[in-house]
């Protein structure tokens, strides 16, 4: 079993700049695959970015490939999100999940995933 608590969020200008945390309890964080979506108001949850256990892959959505960076510290149970230049179509509720053993529909499929937070709030004024 794994506990993600998503911090970081909050209320940026265009532009900004913003960085997203998520604590992971549990046994054997190190070993998980995780992954970043958010969920706009009105709209489905979609994809953001992922990172594999040893931190050596890593993936994007193309909305936000060049602005975003996804890394991990596995030795603090923590991934991160990097948001740079935001836009005001960043805002959304950003959620962390995580998944022991990926998947053909890893990581793009939120079906991929076992493990789910509560999110964290990001809004981009214009």
């Amino acid at each position: 079993q794994v506990q993600l608590v998503e911090s970081g969020g909050g209320l940026v200008q265009t532009g900004g700049s913003l960085r997203l945390s998520c604590a992971a309890s549990g046994r054997a964080f190190s070993s998980y695959a995780m992954g970043w979506f958010r969920q706009a108001p009105g709209k489905e949850r979609e994809f953001v970015a992922a990172i594999l256990w040893s931190g050596t892959s890593t993936y994007y959505a193309d909305s936000v490939k060049g602005r975003f960076t996804i890394s991990r510290d596995n030795a603090k149970n923590t991934v991160y999100l990097q948001m740079n230049s935001l836009k005001p179509e960043d805002t959304a509720v950003y959620c962390c999940a995580a998944v022991g053993q990926p998947r053909s529909t890893w990581p793009k499929s939120s079906g991929a995933y076992a493990y789910w937070g509560q999110g964290t709030r990001v809004t981009v004024s214009t």
